[in-house]
């Protein structure tokens, strides 16, 4: 049995530099990973899938060129940015290089699942295949997995590998060619983003989304926006509608029934209907639920334990933190982004190396869908401004109507959107769905997590003739 500091379960982005952190600070640390080193991030999610969707912009942008500025032949061809994610993102999805990274600052490495075993003690047991280690510390960064929901004829059709009837955001970036028909399963961030990228390279491609419309965490007119722009692009969008049975065609394809009696034909299915936490892990033997959704930490990122519980020897009484376990990353609910994670690691470093670290809290917590325009979100939606009993005021302009915009043309769409708190007169929220919209994102997201007053936002400079300058008209909007 051996003995470290620390046991990070998990090296996705946030595990990998609490872990790189601890042990460059000279902190005996074991890091456990069944899967690649880096997480889903590097291997599956924001780098292979931007390449993917970098090379179906720069097709856009070529398919604009007549009427703006001459003609131009565009021919589609996958195989550059096939060979991009698997040499350049990837290195054909080998980990090697990070598990060496890791290793030269000092931490063990152990390939495999680790399962919490109790305590022995002050330290917390985990078997990593079949090995016994004890820590006095131990990190849960686990992260998340897609899920394939249960729908008839869907799992037995999946096989994990890219040549499949059935994808999941993984198989879809190891793809080195694009189905001739696509069907994507969910409207969320993933599959609106992956089903623009492989119609842009000629797919013909159908979203089913069973909510009411498209990213349902926007707000209704960012999703109202893309919308508009995939039916100019020509991928169909089935929103409020379900699908009850996967079944293979007679051309070898795939065959999608919906609950309205409709069916769809596609070659290839893609599942991006969401992710479920990876914390079948043991947790009970702490006194926590077995296989909670997630777990709820407070702000040095210690796991709390269940209301009315003493879990781990705390000191008793709702949320009271369990004695040596910590969570970081998408198994703590807090959004199922890489900057989350990572910044939730700077935090949980520098406390348990006794630095200080600010806790900034979620109050500007912001993300981006990139699909082309892209959709940038920081702080809270009017919907939920609204439901926690804020006086609400919003102001919009529309991307086209503002003068960089108008220059812009073809491939102007968008809006920017701003929910302001009129009795405190600060931003709450913001939407940006614009061009590079992402990028527009950062001054809004300084204003809701500084909670700028809205009369110096006002009195700002914003340089003409700007996207960004959209603000300052959305700022007039709100009167």
């Amino acid at each position: 049995m051996a003995d470290f500091e620390v046991i990070v379960l998990g090296l996705g982005p946030g595990g990998e530099d609490v872990a790189g952190s601890l042990a460059a600070a000279g902190r005996s640390v074991l890091g456990v990973e069944p899967r690649l080193v880096g997480g889903e991030c590097p291997y599956f999610g924001c780098i292979p899938s931007k390449m993917l969707l970098r090379g179906a912009q720069v097709l856009a942008e070529a398919r604009r060129v007549d009427g703006m500025a001459g003609h131009a032949d565009v021919t589609p061809a996958f195989t550059p940015v096939a060979d991009r994610i698997r040499d350049e993102a990837t290195d054909d999805w080998d980990d090697a290089v990070a598990v060496r990274r890791l290793e030269g600052k000092g931490m063990t490495f152990a390939r495999g699942s680790g399962t919490i075993r109790g305590r022995d003690g002050d330290r917390i047991v985990v078997e990593v295949e079949g090995t016994t280690h004890r820590a006095q510390r131990v990190v849960v960064a686990t992260g998340t997995a897609p899920v394939l929901p249960p729908v008839e004829g869907l799992a037995e059709l999946y096989t994990g590998e890219p040549g499949g009837p059935v994808w999941t955001n993984r198989e879809a970036v190891r793809a080195r060619e694009v189905p001739g028909s696509l069907a994507v399963l969910g409207g969320g961030a993933i599959g609106c983003e992956l089903a623009q990228g492989f119609a842009r390279f000629g797919a013909r491609v159908s979203v089913i989304e069973a909510a009411p419309r498209i990213l349902m965490p926007e707000e209704p007119e960012a999703a109202a926006v893309i919308a508009q722009v995939f039916a100019r692009e020509g991928i169909a969008v089935h929103q409020g509608v379900a699908v009850e049975e996967v079944t293979r065609a007679d051309d070898g394809g795939v065959q999608l029934r919906l609950d309205t009696g409709r069916t769809v034909r596609a070659d290839t299915v893609l599942v991006a209907a969401g992710r479920r936490t990876n914390l079948d892990i043991g947790l009970a033997t702490l006194g926590l639920a077995d296989r909670p959704r997630t777990l709820d930490v407070d702000e040095r990122m210690r796991v709390l334990s269940p209301q009315g519980s003493s879990a781990g020897g705390a000191a008793g009484g709702a949320g009271e933190p369990v004695d040596g376990l910590y969570a970081i990353g998408d198994v703590t609910g807090r959004g199922a982004f890489t900057h989350v994670a990572i910044w939730q690691a700077k935090v949980l470093a520098a406390g348990l190396l006794g630095r200080e670290q600010e806790f900034g809290g979620y109050r500007g917590l912001a993300w981006v869908t990139f699909t082309d325009p892209e959709v940038g979100h920081a702080g809270l939606t009017e919907q939920q401004a609204r439901d926690a009993g804020i006086a609400v005021r919003t102001g919009t302009q529309q991307i086209a109507s503002n003068s960089r915009g108008w220059i812009h043309g073809p491939g102007n769409d968008g809006v920017v959107k701003l929910v302001a708190d009129a009795d405190r007169d600060v931003l709450v929220g913001a939407t940006v769905v614009a061009p590079n919209g992402g990028e527009i994102l950062g001054l809004l997201t300084l204003a809701v997590h500084a909670q700028v007053p809205l009369r110096l936002l006002r009195s700002m400079h914003y340089a003409f003739p700007t996207m960004h300058r959209a603000v300052l008209e959305a700022l007039a909007d709100l009167g």
